[in-house]
């Protein structure tokens, strides 16, 4: 016990001597491990080392904005497109240029070509709900044909405009023009099955409908002119077999509308349609816009 008062003081001076060494150097304040811990006044420094970028996913095939199927033929599969070829155009109208998923590349006027729909897409063309979705019924109203008017239907496809104004205009003569065999011999069938005796057949070529000058009152394209490979050569024809004051009917899905459900290239604006009938002639008189989805346009021959 006498040593008692010795070590206590050994540890008193021990204790003073740590103090005084420590006074002047403190401790750093300990650091937050948390970087998000940090005051709003010193933002973290992110010193980790970067996530590698996942790599771009695929971009997926763009879907189907037309009530055409993809599976439906878009590409001119005709064999009379195949065989046959046009002389040299002696006109610089035509360019070649971007070509995108359901065009061609070669364009007319500031505008991409689409690929054909071909024959195999008939059941398309007749398919039951074309009535309330495209109102074809009110189309053939608005055409308001004279009784002894003559009729071409241009890129006819299945006859379903030819056999049905036949029908409605029956002192009326309707010529069903295409450039498909297949198409031709699809209408001939259904003439025969309906009996119906004025509306003949006619295989055009891809730069002419063929007709003897002047000789139809009125010319109706209804969704098929965008799909002329030659359309300054067609129209040219087409004017050229018009009576003098000749009507052509063009309806033409609205490019305008982004709610109708059909793919941009078959599609056209009105501005579009009107500088194109202006290249051969033709004067646009009006525009019709009750159909659901389509221009109603009239140009006439002077």
């Amino acid at each position: 016990m006498k040593f008692l008062p010795l070590t206590s003081a050994i540890a008193l001076v021990a204790v003073i001597i740590f103090l005084v060494l420590n006074r002047d150097n403190p401790e750093p304040p300990e650091t937050p491990s948390d970087p998000n811990s940090a005051t709003e006044a010193e933002a973290p420094i992110d010193d980790s080392s970067p996530e590698p970028e996942p790599e771009p996913e695929p971009e997926p095939e763009p879907e189907p904005d037309s009530t055409i199927a993809d599976n439906d033929p878009q590409k001119p599969t005709n064999a009379t497109e195949q065989e046959y070829v046009p002389a040299p155009p002696t006109h610089n109208y035509y360019s070649k240029g971007e070509k995108t998923r359901d065009g061609t590349g070669k364009y007319y006027q500031d505008r991409e070509i689409s690929y054909v729909m071909g024959h195999p897409a008939i059941n398309w063309l007749e398919r039951p709900e074309r009535e309330d979705e495209e109102a074809p019924a009110k189309a053939m109203d608005l055409l308001d044909l004279k009784e002894t008017d003559v009729l071409a239907d241009i890129g006819a496809g299945s006859g379903y405009y030819s056999l049905r104004i036949a029908m409605q205009n029956p002192k009326s003569a309707v010529i069903g023009v295409d450039i498909q065999k297949e198409m031709i011999a699809f209408l001939e069938q259904r003439i025969t099955q309906l009996d119906v005796e004025n509306v003949t057949t006619h295989l055009g070529k891809i730069d002419t409908i063929g007709l003897p000058p002047e000789s139809i009152d009125a010319a109706l394209m209804v969704d098929a002119y965008h799909e002329f490979s030659h359309p300054y050569e067609m129209m040219t024809s087409i004017v050229k077999a018009l009576r003098p004051g000749g009507r052509v009917f063009l309806l033409e899905y609205r490019a305008e509308d982004p709610t109708v459900p059909i793919k941009p290239l078959h599609k056209m604006t009105q501005g579009q349609a009107k500088k194109e009938m202006a290249l051969v002639g033709l004067k646009w008189e009006k525009t019709r816009d009750e159909l659901p989805w389509q221009h109603f346009m009239v140009f006439r021959k002077p």
